[in-house]
Order: structure tokens, then C-alpha cells, then sequence
């Protein structure tokens, strides 16, 4: 009697290898051409033949353009997780904490500058999946806001107790700001990027420290106020 090999479905068995290997292929491959050809000037088509795949096979791993951004957001945010976590465990003060986070996000987004110029044009629209407001890109963004949530967790800030629980939101879209500006950054390794972040920080330093002061309880209550009507 001879032994007969069994498929199964557990994860990491050989078919699902395969599977995940295909899928990391068609996701490079459309992260490289987005770079090369532009965003709108790449379709599915094109991703799956440079790929060496079915046009149906890259549909079943993606089911349009939309969710490999969806993806590319939420690997960048992975890797910036990843290039945040040295400064995180080094450093206890807001700002050096911030300023640390701040930057590895652009360091994580260096490579995409070129696509994320003209990308922007798509994400812009307000009604675009691929906006970071939109709810199809809500997994992504509740990431980072839980990252600038860890960077005021672990500081030795003193914050108005009421501002405490919007800040990492208040910070995400100050990072959003700052990404922004970034992608019409033309300076050389988009040096003015860096100098808006060093010069941006102290000011968020000292406004988050001065929160808690009773003449300034009035305008942070209009700030978390004002958060709160824009969520909802």
C-alpha cells in the first residue's frame, strides 16, 4: 500500500503558501507600476499580465484597483508602526516622542513620493474609497490614530483631562496635514517636510502642556467640541 498525501486547508499548507505567495506578487507588482505608470494609467489587466497571472486570478485576490490602495494603506501603516517602535520605547517626552513618530511616517512614504503626487488627485475626491476619510479606508486610519494614541500614553505629558482621549485623533490629522504638504514637497528629499515637522512639534508640545491651564479651558472644550461634530 502506498501512502497518499491528503490536501487540507490548515494555514500555511502548501496550496495556501501558493495563495499568499500569488497574492504578495499581484500587490508588489501593482505597487511598482502605480510608481511607474501612475495610478489611473494602471489597470487590472495590465497588473495581472505584468504579473504572470490570470486577469480572473487577480481579481479573485483583489477585486478592483481600490483594494490594492486599500492594501498599500494598510501595509504603509504596519511599516510605520514598525519604524516608530525604536523612538517609542526610547524616548518619554510628548515632543521627542511625536517628532519621532512624524518623521518615520515620511521616511515609510519616501519611496511613494512621485505616485503619492499623483495619486492625491483621486484620494482628494471626497466621495473617493481611497480618501483616508472614507469608511472603506476606516481600518488604516483607526491604526494610526491608535499610534499617536500610544505616543501620548507613554509620555510624561500632562494633559487636560477632558483633551486626554481626542488628542491621538487631534495628532492623526495634524499627520495628515503634514502629508499633505509632503506630496507637494519639491525641496530636495523633501527637506521642507522636515524642517514643518521640527518647527511644528515644539508648538504642539507647548499647547498640549498649557491645555490643562484654567484660562485655556475654554478653548479646548471648543476644540474637543468641534472634533466631536466632525466625527459624527
Amino acid at each position: 500500500m502506498t501512502d497518499q498525501t491528503v490536501p487540507t486547508t490548515a494555514a500555511g499548507d502548501p496550496a495556501t503558501a501558493r495563495g499568499e505567495q500569488t497574492r504578495q506578487l499581484i500587490l508588489e507588482t501593482a505597487l511598482r507600476m502605480f510608481r511607474e505608470r501612475g495610478y489611473a494609467r494602471t489597470t487590472m489587466r495590465a497588473i495581472a499580465q505584468e504579473a504572470g497571472v490570470a486577469v480572473g486570478n487577480a481579481y479573485y485576490y483583489f477585486g478592483s484597483k481600490e483594494h490594492l490602495i486599500q492594501e498599500f494603506y494598510a501595509r504603509t501603516q504596519e511599516e510605520h508602526r514598525a519604524a516608530s517602535q525604536s523612538v517609542l520605547e526610547r524616548e518619554s517626552g510628548f515632543a521627542a516622542r511625536l517628532a519621532g513618530v512624524l518623521h518615520a511616517g515620511i521616511d515609510v512614504l519616501t519611496p511613494s513620493h512621485e505616485f503619492a503626487a499623483t495619486f492625491f488627485k483621486i484620494a482628494a475626491e471626497p466621495t473617493s474609497p481611497l480618501s483616508p476619510f472614507s469608511a472603506e479606508s476606516s481600518a488604516p486610519r483607526q491604526a494610526s490614530v491608535d499610534l499617536f494614541a500610544e505616543v501620548v500614553a507613554g509620555s510624561s505629558a500632562k494633559v487636560d483631562a477632558e483633551l486626554r482621549p481626542q488628542l491621538p485623533e487631534l495628532l492623526w490629522l495634524s499627520y495628515m496635514g503634514v502629508v499633505l504638504f509632503w506630496v507637494y514637497d519639491r525641496s530636495p528629499d523633501q527637506a521642507r517636510t522636515r524642517r514643518l515637522i521640527d518647527g511644528g512639534v515644539p508648538l504642539v508640545d507647548r499647547l498640549v502642556g498649557l491645555s490643562r491651564l484654567r484660562v485655556l479651558r475654554p478653548v479646548s472644550r471648543q476644540v474637543i467640541d468641534l472634533v466631536r461634530t466632525l466625527r459624527h
